[in-house]
């Protein structure tokens, strides 16, 4: 069995990559590393 990767970013790093994502002056490099902080958040409770 695989070991689970249990670190999680914090939301304050995860409200930043979303503003990255959404804010056009970023190019692809910062999007790519703004979208993988942001798979490692915990999934919202929202539905």
């Amino acid at each position: 069995m695989a070991n689970r990767n249990t670190r999680q970013t914090s939301k304050k790093v995860a409200s930043k990559a979303s503003k990255i994502l959404t804010d056009g002056r970023y190019g692809k490099n910062a999007k790519s590393v703004a979208g993988s902080a942001l798979s490692q958040t915990k999934p919202s409770k929202r539905k």
